[in-house]
């Protein structure tokens, strides 16, 4: 390094920036979960991203990938230990107890932000991701499940991504688990050394996570298995019977797949997934279901809850992959040129008075200075549909020249309401591209 020379920082790997670039796919996912969410009566709960390290370990299991290898954990200056959060659910519990909305009935919440898992970034995987969570406590029946299908359904045809394939199980109860555990044991025990390393680890802390092994030899053992349908308790059956004929109903096209077991310790009964096979191995994007003994386990009433996750950078990149063109779409609508000094005087005004006028609008007003020949350069490349010039001759008749950036058409002067109706058409043209 050369002397006196200060080295760049970096960002830290898997925690990337978003750049302006992206952030039109980002804006627009977001908005269309906030009008969903909205729709179906759910509320906002805001979380905090950091939580007592035993909050995790009590809820998703302290045998699970995440609580093992993944959570970014540390002692504070007072000892205790702390971490940030790898998964919302949990949270939203802790929150729903200490505040007693575990009492108050029926609750229908949602929260949006960034989780945190120490693993190796990869395509569709990073060390700070962002996740929409829904969750619904105080409701045991399967009308819930299908709500909450339906509604990420919904999620997912609002940004445009139709095709992903929705995937069912039901997990049955705690008790007809524990005994389908039993069995799923008894058998892997005798084909032990035909199973993949990572399985025979679980073999000892989380067998059901076998179930999900992408690995063929693995594979090939569990063609054999138990089922974990036959060892199902009747009001897990009939629930999940009654949660297939809503969808049927809907018109919900669905595969069950016996060996979908999701990751986290806590789930009952339905889990479901929203896959594509765009995003290679990353291919989950959606994924939930019941855990009806969670709010219990983490200390409050027994209360039913069911809920579900999407990961926002995944739904992003299927966004761009399909809609290419949208950040395009987010370019000023107008860019304001500035020539003169009575012209500079009256130019921010003229601005914010089209601002008030048409909220919609995005009007880049000049700064900095400059020729009339490097401002135009400049409202060139802003991408804008128009440049409004407005020199000392506009501001004193009280007009404004319009100029056509994209396209054909003339430069002309125009009253300011005149102008104001031509922006209107401008912006009336972007919305409807999307």
């Amino acid at each position: 390094m050369a002397e006196g020379r200060i080295e760049p920082l970096r960002g830290i790997r898997g925690m990337g920036d978003r750049l302006p670039a992206e952030t039109p796919w980002w804006q627009q996912l977001e908005a269309a979960v906030r009008r969903v969410v909205r729709a179906y009566g759910y509320r906002e709960l805001r979380l905090p991203v950091m939580e007592f390290t035993e909050l995790f370990k009590r809820s998703i299991g302290e045998v699970t990938d995440i609580v093992e290898k993944e959570m970014y954990t540390f002692e504070d200056r007072n000892g205790d230990s702390l971490t940030l959060r790898p998964e919302g659910t949990a949270g939203a519990v802790r929150a729903g107890i200490q505040h007693g909305l575990v009492h108050q009935g029926a609750q229908r919440l949602w929260y949006m932000g960034p989780m945190f898992r120490h693993e190796r970034p990869q395509k569709g995987r990073y060390r700070q991701f962002h996740q929409v969570g829904v969750e619904a406590f105080g409701i045991a029946t399967p009308d819930l499940d299908a709500e909450l299908i339906l509604m990420s359904a919904r999620m997912l045809r609002a940004v445009g991504l139709e095709g992903l394939r929705l995937e069912l199980n039901t997990l049955g109860s705690t008790e007809s688990r524990a005994a389908y555990r039993e069995e799923l044991v008894a058998y892997l025990r005798q084909h032990e050394h035909e199973l993949d390393e990572d399985s025979r680890r679980r073999l000892e802390t989380n067998p059901l996570r076998i179930l999900d092994s992408k690995n063929p030899d693995t594979r090939a053992v569990l063609e054999g298995a138990p089922r974990m349908a036959d060892s199902l308790d009747e009001a897990s059956r009939n629930d999940f019977d009654e949660l297939c004929r809503r969808l049927d109903a809907a018109g919900v096209e669905y595969t069950i797949n016996p060996h979908l077991v999701r990751g986290l310790d806590y789930y009952t009964k339905t889990v479901f997934e929203w896959i594509t096979d765009d995003l290679g191995a990353q291919g989950t994007v959606c994924a939930g279901g019941r855990y009806d003994g969670l709010v219990e386990q983490l200390g409050g009433p027994s209360t039913p809850a069911a809920g579900f996750a999407a990961g926002l950078e995944r739904l992003v990149a299927l966004m761009a992959e399909r809609d290419p063109d949208l950040p395009g779409r987010a370019t000023p609508h107008a860019y304001l040129v500035v020539a003169g000094e009575r012209a500079a005087e009256q130019a921010d005004g003229l601005a914010e008075a089209l601002r008030d006028q048409l909220p919609e609008l995005r009007l880049v007003r000049h700064c900095g200075g400059g020729s009339f020949k490097s401002q135009m350069k400049r409202a060139d490349r802003s991408g804008a549909a128009v440049a409004l010039i407005l020199g000392d001759d506009e501001a004193e008749a009280g007009e404004v020249s319009w100029r056509p950036l994209q396209g054909e058409g003339e430069q002309e002067r125009l009253g300011l309401d005149a102008a104001a109706d031509r922006l209107k058409g401008i912006i009336g043209a972007a919305e409807s591209l999307g």
